[in-house]
């Protein structure tokens, strides 16, 4: 996901996170922050106690708009798109015709547009992908990713410390939803989303505001900078997917238990008739969570044995900084998917005792 350090974009926030003696390292072809002085595991109590600052500038935000914008974003995704309402937001997939991810998504439907939220590291592939149906629809596709900026202020303290720097009242924002408004009087799309599982919001707007914003959240005094490690963590404490590690173009969404993104009844789009086919034959593997008994650490990568065989590799794996217990994802053969299944996780050529977890592993978050 790196790439050569001359040719690393940077965010609008950049110089602030240098500022702060963050550890800079490449990310989805920027250099980004994955932690900063006090270190991942205080970044990520100060995210599941209080709240904590992530610089998401990466990512990718296409706006969708014409005639023809909501047959496009439908075709084009798996979720129902017609189902939103204006100020909505849902979570999708973006597939091949294979039926595999090309992404997950984010799909915002605005009064006059919709904007899909894809991954920074997918950016241009999904946006070259997207664009070979355009041509079917009467519609306009903008990449606007370099122009925006994008924050999240996530933790059970985020709406009372944003509250006072917004022209909306926060607390009448449902989850998976956004207002336009204000924020360090800088016009935002403030939504009610998240990669965390804590309550907290992201804040799209210009680029060239960042400074302001970044300053007046840092002033409150009681917002803790984050990075990219206990984003991580977090969210695999949430069971929450990361592409390239839990899902890309090998599986389908029925194989990583994301089945509920696919919406067969809308109509045509672009996948459906693999999904059909391979539905039809049997999902034969499946994502689950999994824990052990042993203080290790599961790292991408190392070899999950199932029944004594070679099944899959762990995809995502940590020790839990709020549970203080392994935990990992990994796909298992679909006939031991079920809660407390024996596995076996290599660590470093030895076999360790794991067992298939339920989904998420935290469950005190304060997403609301």
């Amino acid at each position: 996901m790196g790439t050569a350090a001359e040719t690393l974009l940077k965010t609008p926030f950049h110089s602030m996170h240098v500022a702060l003696g963050a550890k800079m390292v490449p990310f989805a072809g920027y250099e980004m922050p994955v932690q900063y002085p006090t270190g991942i595991t205080a970044e990520h109590k100060a995210v599941r106690e209080a709240c904590g600052l992530f610089d998401v500038s990466h990512m990718g935000e296409f706006i969708v708009s014409g005639p023809q914008a909501l047959d496009f974003v439908t075709y084009v995704t798996t979720n129902d798109v017609s189902a939103l309402a204006v100020g909505q937001i849902h979570y999708s997939s973006i597939l091949n015709e294979r039926g595999t991810f090309e992404d997950d998504c984010l799909v915002y439907r605005g009064t006059d547009h919709y904007m899909m939220v894809v991954n920074g590291s997918n950016k241009d592939k999904d946006l070259a992908h997207i664009l070979q149906y355009k041509s079917r629809f009467d519609c306009t596709v903008v990449d606007r990713t370099a122009e925006i900026a994008l924050l999240a202020v996530q933790g059970p303290k985020a709406q009372a410390l944003l509250q006072p720097l917004v022209n909306t009242d926060l607390e009448a924002i449902k989850y998976y939803w956004f207002v336009e408004g204000t924020v360090a009087g800088v016009d935002a799309t403030i939504s009610r989303t998240g990669y965390t599982g804590e309550d907290g919001f992201e804040l799209y707007f210009p680029a060239e505001h960042a400074g302001r914003v970044w300053k007046a959240l840092m002033e409150t005094g009681a917002i803790t900078p984050t990075g990219l490690g206990c984003r991580d963590s977090l969210r695999l404490e949430m069971g929450m997917a990361l592409y390239g590690n839990d899902i890309d173009d090998n599986v389908s969404p029925y194989e990583a238990q994301l089945g509920w993104l696919v919406k067969m009844k809308k109509g045509d789009f672009v996948g459906r008739s693999a999904l059909e086919a391979h539905k039809a034959a049997g999902v034969k593997i499946a994502l689950v969570g999994f824990t052990s008994d042993e203080k290790v650490f599961p790292r991408h990568g190392y070899p999950v044995f199932v029944n004594g065989t070679r099944s899959f590799d762990v995809c995502s794996g940590t020790m839990s900084p709020s549970l203080g217990i392994p935990i990992g994802t990994c796909y298992v053969p679909i006939a031991s998917k079920a809660p407390g299944t024996p596995i076996e996780i290599e660590v470093r050529g030895k076999r360790v005792a794991a067992r298939v977890t339920a989904l998420p592993f935290w469950t005190k978050g304060s997403r609301r």
